[in-house]
């Protein structure tokens, strides 16, 4: 098989691929290679689309402590740590804005299930090391039970509240709160794994590795209690001095074991938060505003390929072919990152499948000008890709570089949307430096292999 042969087929795959991928249908592909139960490849598929398109839920936060107990820069840190919990939940392009001195408002898309969203995002997820030396038999008696430690009685003092049940919580021989050893605050990193059971692994910060090693090496055969929001998940006796990390084991389901990962990895929130309101929102454009909108980008599309086609002929029946397979992609990538489709994301995949044919437009003009100046028609064609591809390279990257910027600025609470519209343009920058240049030129020389004395003999086919 010749190179444009081995070329050709592979795009056809990747078009199959992504034709399948675009399917509406389409879920994703789950494939159990050894039979033993577990789905060895997982590909998921999903359309996401944005709050101004499909509607979703709306939660006001507020917090719980005076505004005297915090500065605006604690209430805006945790609006950021609000805001990387949606996302890795999945719900992206979500809104998340500080407003006034003590409220959070979260808009979250097309989410399926508002409750789970709502708890994962309003739980401090506060997770204590504690000081369990010396209850020795006695500590099956406090797994999952609630306890005081030292750390919660320095929040409520902080709320100005009282514990209830101050007495039946403290350390029963002491009398007084458990020792936290360190906190969930104190960690780098936490993931969930499955080891025969779901256990969650972390690493920590080097600040707090010292003091956890002097613990852990002072109180080997000692019972440490793992605590999250002041229920004791397990108990395990310290068998080793531990330096830099360690495993939290609980009984953990899948979904428990992700949540409370993703709500360790986010961050404990620095001022603790309750839900003030939470409401569903229908979609901000009407259901004829979308298919108008639908209908513009479909007409614009055709346009051009009419546009290429009258223009370029042949070249521009190559163009055409590779532009629709560009939109075919790009849809595919959508589906599977996924990205969540809003009018600023839509108007930068729009803005991208102009300059798939820009690129285009500027390599059939390098090849023409090839063919003015006395090239045989192959050489001309590799010519014209040749000169045009640093061009095509350099604007692209450019573009690409204010993309990545306009991402991190999108990262602001609030400014999501202006990030969805940095990916999708971005997207399409990045396979247009495939399609243009190696799927254009594909097609190209398969239809110059088919149509070669026709062309020869009528220049004006290429648009020479």
């Amino acid at each position: 098989m010749s190179v444009n042969g081995r070329w050709l087929f592979g795009i056809l795959l990747l078009t199959a691929f992504c034709i399948w991928v675009s399917l509406p249908d389409t879920t994703g592909l789950r494939i159990d290679l050894d039979n033993d139960g577990t789905d060895d490849i997982v590909l998921n598929v999903r359309l996401s689309q944005g709050l101004d398109i499909v509607g979703g839920v709306r939660v006001l936060l507020q917090s719980e402590l005076p505004p005297s107990a915090y500065t605006i820069e604690d209430l805006r840190q945790t609006a950021n740590n609000v805001a990387r919990r949606v996302n890795a939940l999945g719900v992206t392009e979500p809104t998340v804005q500080v407003q006034g001195n003590n409220r959070i408002l979260v808009e979250l898309p097309n989410v399926e299930d508002p409750n789970e969203a709502v708890n994962t995002i309003q739980q401090t997820a506060l997770l204590e090391f504690v000081n369990f030396s010396g209850l020795g038999g006695q500590v099956d008696q406090f797994i999952g039970r609630h306890i005081l430690t030292t750390q919660q009685a320095l929040i409520i003092s902080q709320r100005g509240e009282v514990a209830d049940e101050i007495v039946r919580l403290v350390n029963p021989l002491t009398n007084q709160p458990f020792q936290t050893v360190i906190t969930g605050a104190d960690l780098q990193a936490a993931a969930a794994e499955y080891n025969q059971q779901w256990i969650i692994r972390f690493d920590l910060k080097p600040e707090a590795s010292a003091a956890f090693s002097q613990y852990t090496g002072a109180n080997i055969n000692q019972p440490m209690a793992i605590v999250l929001d002041g229920v004791v998940l397990s108990a395990p006796f310290i068998r080793a001095q531990l330096d830099s990390g360690g495993v939290i084991e609980g009984g953990f389901t899948e979904q428990e074991a992700r949540q409370l990962a993703l709500q360790l990895r986010s961050g404990a929130l620095p001022i603790p938060l309750r839900v003030e309101a939470t409401e569903t929102v229908g979609a901000t454009l009407g259901q004829e505003s979308i298919n108008l909108s639908i209908r513009a980008g479909v007409i614009g599309v055709l346009m051009v390929l009419l546009f290429m086609l009258i223009y370029y002929r042949v070249p521009g029946l190559a163009a055409n072919l590779a532009l629709i397979l560009f939109i075919l992609i790009n849809f595919s990538m959508f589906k599977l990152i996924p990205v969540t489709l809003t009018l600023p994301a839509i108007t930068g995949f729009l803005i991208s499948i102009g300059t798939a044919v820009d690129g285009n437009i500027l390599i059939f003009e390098r090849i023409k000008e090839e063919i003015r100046a006395g090239k045989r028609l192959d050489n001309a064609i590799e010519a014209g890709f040749f000169r045009a591809w640093h061009s095509i390279r350099d604007s692209n990257t450019s573009t690409i570089i204010i993309c990545a910027i306009l991402f991190f600025f999108g990262q602001t609470p609030g400014a999501s949307i202006v990030a969805g519209f940095a990916v999708t343009l971005a997207i399409g920058l990045i396979i247009n430096l495939f399609t243009a240049v190696v799927v254009t030129r594909t097609f190209l020389r398969v239809l110059v292999t088919l149509l070669r004395q026709p062309i020869e003999r009528r220049a004006w086919l290429v648009g020479a």
